[in-house]
């Protein structure tokens, strides 16, 4: 009841408070994002809000709506934002005239969406933290189907893995104004145990039962609202406020105006609409479940951590600038989980723990907490909980919490490969271990500091010094248990390839459509992860031989477009020419990689938005303030943006303010004082005052050995002269695009062949496989590397096609061998139509340009259907 009086108190502040802030939340725009790859719910939410309604079509986007012309099923009242992998949620369905309908249009704004179907319906969507309110327009048959049954991520096959199953539901008329009952699901993306979701349904007009799940109304115009609960029914009824439509509205649109009033800017109308968007998204997730917990009654609560893997960089310190209650709170609800299950999160949701992606990054958050001050955690509770994940294996465990391969890391001071994410494990887990270091010796905690900063340089242990790639000596490989360097290693675990292939700093070490979740590294290569030290960047400066070494291998990363914004793992890199004493460096990197990346359309996020992780990101470049997790100070560049003023939790405020014409960092003062490093200790920032950002239309000198983009548009990453190709010295043999749908997420890769002397040079996607005229005729397999922006890779085998030897074996023998599969004719006719022995994937082969194509893959074991079209 606190806590709900918190917010009360809070959201009757924000009335008085209007006038003077203005209404910024019309900034926001929840549509960006929700296009493309961002996968942001578009619906209206409260911040951290734990109802979520919205429209879902079909059962498989991550949010559950999807553009138009797909249909909508119907409004279901819980989801996540920004997520990838399998889906989570999709409970307690309402659909106002009972079939799917097609959209005629949308409207979509901060905590409003509205819909007319093809039939004339139109639903009005708004919510408070727990409640969602529909206003319905029925133009004649006013029919409403509640579906107990439904949720996202349905699938005919038990137990699949990432997929939500249904346990049971129950529905009950209470009278002719009342309907409740519950949901019961389990797995989905962390693989959970279920969950149960009980709702309380009111009316203002009477209905009339029709069916079970079906009501009538005599009225055409009906004002429903859906009440949530994850402890009971007659809680879910109490979460039902009193205010109407319009009402509720207006206090959705009050209380995200007091939060994102908090940071002010200046700019144009598109930069504050990417600003207050960002700022929206990383506010929409973890969930405030405070007494809602059926597990335990202590409070606070909050669920859906999706995952700290994502957002401990960028979204942990952006809340805690704009509320540190707020911050102290969901640390508190990690500490509360770790007493009542034994292992705090690194991913949650339904009230389960999992999937741990890589290190035990809780402990980063609470480090952040630590070194920033945060007040009212107990940090001696806080530094048991770290040390439980560090010492205490997990077992079976190992995807819901713990560390996972921790005998290997604690024993040989890294994990081997052969155990999923061996490379990326034992660069996290070293970063964790700093961590705990500075906890421990914030409290006095000598003997803990020593052992564990010691262990914070197990990512050397991966160091391999003498391994040379692209011109550059030094990266992050794998190593057996034997302490053995592996050159090559077998791919994946699939049950149908095993071949053996050359691992390389861009190798995937999987096909381009399998997940990451069995690979050395998640979400990113060698070539990114190697530079990914952001506990120990003197170190990793040493290791890559030096300030001028370093400044070169970073031009020559960006350069070479190896930078993946769309995932978290580079997400510090173009700061890193900071540790070199090149800030003017880091900022035109992150300006050109904003520009290229971000925009404020429907697709403008480069990645999964991961609970306001890429949003979070944009935010603090925005304002030239970089956090490096886990530690106390920001690194500064140019911001985006003319001026703003962040008002901290403490009354005091901080201004920034760019000086100087054109977009060059030149230097940054502190209330006149020079920043000699272009860094914010956390706790001056704390104090207020004035940052000057100088900037200048002059542009430093670069040394004579410096890369440049526009020298070499391609480069090789394995021929020792750096093979040089211009894409436009050759004509086009071939151009088509591949398309393919994964979890009704349309992605369009262009695909162009060309002939270049004796290499057949096939781009996909800004990646480019030099494949020897030998491979095109006699190749024996596929090329499995994954087509990250700006690769190049001299192909091992065919990509996208099969080899002409191949092709003349299906013709004369009915079958060919490829990986070692034996794939065999079924049908022919303007296409030679292929199944695979062992799993039943289906290809469709045709000759294009005289290069048989496979022009459509079906059934593979992911579920993702792909073509490729002309």
């Amino acid at each position: 009841m606190k806590r709900i009086n918190r917010i009360l108190t809070t959201c009757l502040w924000c009335l008085s408070a209007v006038s003077a802030m203005g209404q910024i939340w019309t900034n926001v725009d929840p549509k960006i994002g929700m296009e493309g790859v961002g996968r942001t719910f578009p619906g209206p939410s409260m911040p951290f809000g734990m109802c979520k309604p919205g429209p879902d079509c079909g059962v498989l986007p991550n949010v559950g709506w999807a553009k138009m012309p797909e249909k909508v099923t119907g409004f279901s009242q819980t989801h996540v934002s920004g997520t990838g992998g399998g889906q989570k949620y999709g409970n307690i369905l309402i659909q106002p005239g009972v079939e799917p309908q097609k959209r005629v249009n949308e409207e979509i704004a901060l905590g409003y969406y509205a819909t007319t179907f093809e039939n004339g319906i139109r639903t009005e969507i708004t919510t408070s933290e727990r409640c969602a309110f529909y206003r319905i327009h029925y133009p004649k048959d006013a029919l409403l189907l509640i579906d107990v049954t439904h949720y996202l991520g349905k699938d005919s096959v038990p137990d699949k893995r990432e997929k939500q199953q249904f346990v049971g539901a129950d529905i009950e008329i209470i009278n002719n104004h009342e309907v409740r009952g519950f949901s019961r699901i389990r797995g989905g993306w962390n693989n959970g145990d279920a969950y149960t979701v009980y709702f309380c349904l009111q009316s203002d007009k009477p209905f009339e039962q029709k069916g079970k799940d079906i009501v009538a109304f005599a009225d055409t115009l009906v004002n429903i609202k859906v009440g949530i609960s994850y402890v009971s029914e007659q809680q879910a009824k109490r979460n039902i406020p009193a205010n109407d439509f319009d009402t509720q509205l207006n206090k959705v649109r009050e209380c995200w105006n007091q939060q994102l009033s908090k940071i002010q800017i200046k700019g144009s109308e598109r930069d504050k609409r990417m600003f207050y968007t960002a700022l929206y998204h990383t506010m929409l997730m973890p969930v405030d479940k405070s007494g809602e917990n059926p597990k335990w009654t202590e409070s606070p609560y909050y669920d859906d951590y999706y995952a700290i893997w994502d957002t401990y960089r960028t979204s942990t310190p952006l809340i805690t600038l704009l509320d540190e209650q707020r911050e102290a709170d969901i640390v508190n609800a990690l500490l509360n989980i770790y007493k009542r299950e034994g292992y705090m999160p690194d991913a949650r949701s339904g009230d389960c723990n999992g999937r741990t992606q890589g290190g035990s990054n809780a402990e980063v958050v609470i480090a952040d907490a630590f070194v920033k001050g945060l007040k009212g955690i107990d940090y001696n509770l806080a530094l048991q909980a770290m040390l439980k994940d560090a010492e205490v294996d997990p077992g079976a465990d190992h995807e819901k919490h713990g560390r996972g391969g921790l005998k290997e890391y604690t024993e040989l001071g890294y994990i081997p490969y052969g155990i999923d994410r061996a490379g990326n494990r034992t660069i996290e887990y070293a970063y964790n271990d700093y961590c705990i270091a500075l906890v421990a010796k914030g409290l006095g905690r000598t003997d803990i500091y020593e052992q564990y900063l010691k262990q914070s340089k197990n990512w050397k242990n991966l160091w391999r010094s003498d391994y040379e790639w692209d011109g550059v000596k030094g990266y992050i490989m794998p190593k057996d248990a034997q302490g053995r360097w592996l050159d090559s290693v077998p791919w994946g675990h699939s049950k149908v390839y095993h071949p053996q292939i050359p691992y390389t700093p861009i190798t995937k070490v999987a096909p381009w459509y399998l997940p990451w979740w069995s690979t050395f590294f998640y979400e990113a290569l060698s070539a990114e992860y190697s530079l990914s030290i952001p506990h120990d960047v003197p170190g990793l400066i040493e290791a890559c031989g030096g300030a001028e070494t370093f400044r070169k291998r970073l031009d020559m990363f960006f350069d070479r477009k190896r930078y993946n914004v769309g995932n978290e793992p580079s997400f510090l890199t173009p700061c890193l020419y900071h540790w070199i004493g090149r800030p003017d460096l880091s900022s035109d990197r992150v300006r050109e990689i904003v520009t290229s990346n971000y925009t404020d359309q429907p697709d403008g996020l480069p990645g999964n938005d991961d609970s306001g992780a890429m949003s979070s990101w944009l935010a603090f470049h925005m304002m030239g303030l970089y956090p490096n997790a886990g530690q106390s100070y920001y690194l500064l560049h140019a911001p985006l943006i003319p001026e703003w003023t962040l008002q901290l939790c403490n009354g005091k405020t901080l201004r920034g303010i760019v000086k100087g014409k054109g977009t060059h960092f030149e230097k940054v003062t502190l209330n006149g004082k020079v920043l000699d490093d272009a860094r914010l200790e956390h706790a001056d920032l704390m104090e207020g005052g004035e940052l000057m950002f100088h900037v200048s239309t002059k542009k430093p000198q670069k040394a004579a050995s410096d890369f440049t983009p526009s020298k070499v548009e391609v480069y090789s990453g394995e021929s020792p002269g750096l093979l040089r190709v211009n894409r436009q010295s050759c004509t086009p043999l071939f151009t088509a695009q591949i398309c393919f749908t994964l979890n009704r997420q349309y992605r369009t890769w262009p695909l162009v062949c060309r002939w270049l002397g004796d290499t057949l040079v096939v781009s996909c996607k800004d990646a480019t496989y030099l494949t020897p005229r030998s491979i095109v005729e006699h190749g024996k397999g596929f090329c499995w590397d994954i087509p990250s922006d700006g690769a190049v890779y001299e192909a091992k085998g065919t990509f996208a096609f099969i080899s002409l030897e191949a092709l003349h074996d299906l013709q004369e023998k009915g079958f060919f061998v490829y990986d070692g599969v034996t794939w065999r004719l079924v049908d022919q006719g303007d296409s030679l139509h292929v199944r695979a022995d062992i799993d039943q994937t289906e290809m469709w082969i045709a000759l294009k340009d005289d290069l048989p194509f496979v022009v459509e893959m079906r059934n593979n074991p992911l579920g993702i259907d792909w073509r490729i079209e002309e």
